[in-house]
């Protein structure tokens, strides 16, 4: 049979709960409205990393709290996403920035006088 889950336990779960979708709806919409890639970069990135982040301390805290002791499996994916999110925008923003500097050498070839 399922144990309900505490008081104590299901309100911080459900707050963060919460604040992990506004997170995430703040960081949607930055995305939206920011005008150059490179800003709207960042507004995606820290929703997907403080929003996951909610989530998965809301986790660990159910999880504990169902099973009386202490549960960090959500650890290992928290670590994964901090390493791979970073990364990811990085690469990202390198490759437009090497886009960007590309097209900026075509066009001065181009304005350049034919001998």
């Amino acid at each position: 049979m399922i144990e309900s889950l505490p008081l104590w336990a299901a309100i911080p779960a459900a707050v963060l709960l919460v604040l992990s979708g506004l997170i995430t709806l703040i960081g949607s919409l930055g995305l939206l409205r920011l005008k150059s890639f490179y800003s709207r970069m960042h507004a995606p990135t820290l929703g997907n990393t403080l929003g996951v982040f909610c989530i998965l301390l809301a986790s660990i805290l159910v999880a504990s709290a169902l099973e009386h002791r202490i549960v960090i499996h959500q650890i290992l994916i928290t670590i994964l996403l901090v390493i791979t999110a970073p990364v990811t925008a990085i690469l990202l923003m390198r490759s437009a920035i090497r886009r960007k500097w590309r097209l900026e050498q075509e066009a001065t070839e181009q304005d350049k006088p034919q001998s």
